[in-house]
């Protein structure tokens, strides 16, 4: 992975704004990390970043959640609730990445059915409660 740096709140939703603001279509975004390592928030910056109005939350419960972009449609995933990977079979993989992103959050829950990325973004506690190390990898090739 790249290099990893430390961020506070603000930043970390500046960096997602950004991100998201420069993603080019078909993006398939893998969000790793810990539990509370801020994850959702990093996807619900992007999710805006792309130009979604509406509000963003987290999909842990329902598995998917789609937000209309002016481009097309954002797809968030949450695979934290899956009891194998097995389950994730049954998502519309195809369909998920026809869309102007995808953003997964835990997609080592998923195994191979979760879509190959194209930016890996890792996001872990340190000693200051008020940051998170960030760490981005872009797919090669």
């Amino acid at each position: 992975m790249g290099e990893a740096v430390l961020l506070d709140q603000t930043q970390l939703v500046e960096l997602g704004e950004a991100l998201g603001a420069r993603l080019a279509p078909g993006e398939v975004i893998w969000l790793e990390g810990e539990l509370g390592a801020g994850k959702t928030t990093l996807a619900q910056a992007i999710v805006r970043g792309l130009g979604v109005a509406e509000t963003v939350t987290s999909p842990t419960y329902d598995l998917v959640h789609r937000y209309p972009a002016p481009d097309g449609s954002v797809y968030h995933v949450d695979c934290y609730r899956l009891r194998s990977p097995a389950e994730a079979a049954a998502l519309d993989w195809e369909g998920l990445t026809s869309g102007r992103a995808l953003l997964v959050e835990w997609p080592d829950r998923g195994g191979a059915w979760v879509a190959r990325p194209s930016r890996r973004i890792e996001l872990a506690h340190v000693e200051d409660p008020s940051r998170r190390r960030v760490r981005v990898e872009e797919a090669a090739g």
